[in-house]
């Protein structure tokens, strides 16, 4: 096929660390973390009782009574950001409906929603039928294909917290192949009992807000949100006026094959993706001027992520800042890729390099660049954007500008 540059026309996000992209920007520049106390359920049996909780949130905002009813937590967040991106972009107003489509990437969706029926049902309550709509993962993007009618292909990636990032990067593949002329890809979840249960039950979560790459991390903290970009190609967007943000140059998605939780230890698998990722866009690892992080905070992501960038980078590694947005977002699991890849280009185009924040010490396995000390000014015009999830589903993007 024909090498298209994928614009990116419009961004929208919903999250814990700002509920539009003005706000979004503004505490990703200052610092200011979104991890703090969660109240949506009783988390009094486990030890880590934090994360980043969409707070001062009422649904009829921006639903009007009945859509809110029927409405998972995860599809409000995945409407109220895709929303923002399709304004921003204009697309509707150019293209034919059958011409734009949904690339999302789900995790636990609404189960938030499931499990309220539950409990009012185990409680002899009778519990409404509608908190179950949102269950089904796919959920979120049928919603979003209904409110703002687009007719094109949906599709919805389920590849755990890599999952929105795969989405963007086959979003821009629809675009490359000429199977669509524009669509809004990215990712909603939501937090729920189930998945907080689950991450301290494997005790990956940690008490005080995640550290990444420091001394005496512990794990991660649990995030929520959704964020979304509407990409078509550069020539088409350009020949109806539209505003450029940046561009999706290029991804890889692959299956390390090694363990259902564990990263592969020596860094290969996830150096290889970063590196047909590079090659796919075209750029060399000279062109890349900083790279976002999987940085869960884990113990062992943090160093497998620091070998991967020695085997890409070699003797450049060093000078090539590895950062973590985790400790400001949380880690929002199926939107997580999604979030990172906004936080990514709405810094580079502030000229900035995001801290790493929650510094706790210097870790002699973790031994780059990972600006803990504060934002470093910065023109890049190239960053790589990491996902590494569980079931050694990774996925790189490059994101310019």
């Amino acid at each position: 096929m024909t090498k298209k540059r994928i614009a990116i026309t419009g961004v929208g996000i919903f999250c814990a660390a700002g509920k539009d992209v003005p706000a979004f920007t503004e505490n990703l520049i200052s610092g200011k973390s979104a991890i703090g106390p969660v109240d949506l359920f009783d988390i009094s049996r486990f030890p880590a009782r934090i994360g980043a909780q969409v707070r001062d949130y009422d649904p009829l905002d921006y639903f009007d009574a009945k859509s809110a009813r029927r409405l998972s937590r995860a599809d409000q967040f995945g409407l109220i950001a895709s929303g923002e991106a399709l304004r921003e972009s204009g697309v509707r107003d150019c293209y034919s409906p059958y011409d734009i489509g949904v690339s999302m990437g789900a995790g636990a969706s609404g189960m938030y929603h499931a499990e309220l029926w539950l409990r009012h049902t185990l409680s002899g309550e009778r519990a409404k039928p509608s908190l179950l709509r949102g269950i089904l993962p796919d959920r979120t993007a049928t919603d979003i294909a209904m409110r703002y009618d687009l007719c094109g292909y949906q599709g919805s990636i389920m590849t755990a917290c890599s999952s929105s990032a795969t989405a963007i990067g086959w979003g821009a593949d629809l675009v490359a192949t000429g199977k669509l002329k524009a669509v809004v890809c990215g990712g909603s979840d939501a937090i729920s009992l189930l998945t907080y249960a689950g991450f301290n039950s494997l005790r990956v979560v940690d008490p005080e807000p995640c550290s990444p790459f420091s001394l005496d991390r512990h794990g991660i903290s649990l995030g929520e949100g959704a964020a979304f970009l509407v990409l078509e190609d550069e020539d088409a967007a350009k020949r109806r006026g539209a505003a450029i943000h940046g561009f999706i140059l290029g991804y890889a998605a692959a299956g390390e094959a090694y363990h259902m939780t564990a990263p592969e230890p020596t860094g290969t698998e996830a150096a290889r993706v970063m590196t047909t990722a590079m090659e796919y866009a075209g750029i060399t690892r000279d062109e890349v001027g900083w790279v976002n992080a999987h940085g869960t905070g884990t113990p062992l992501n943090d160093v497998v992520e620091t070998k991967a960038m020695k085997l890409v980078f070699g003797e450049l590694a060093g000078n090539v800042p590895l950062v973590s947005t985790k400790g400001f977002t949380g880690h929002c699991l199926g939107s997580a890729g999604a979030i990172e890849a906004v936080a990514t280009l709405l810094s580079m185009r502030a000229g900035i390099i995001p801290r790493t924040l929650n510094f706790r010490g210097a870790d002699p396995e973790c031994d780059l660049n990972y600006c803990h000390h504060g934002n470093q000014p910065a023109d890049a015009r190239v960053a790589l954007s990491n996902s590494f999830a569980f079931g050694g589903n990774i996925t790189t993007l490059v994101v310019g500008i």
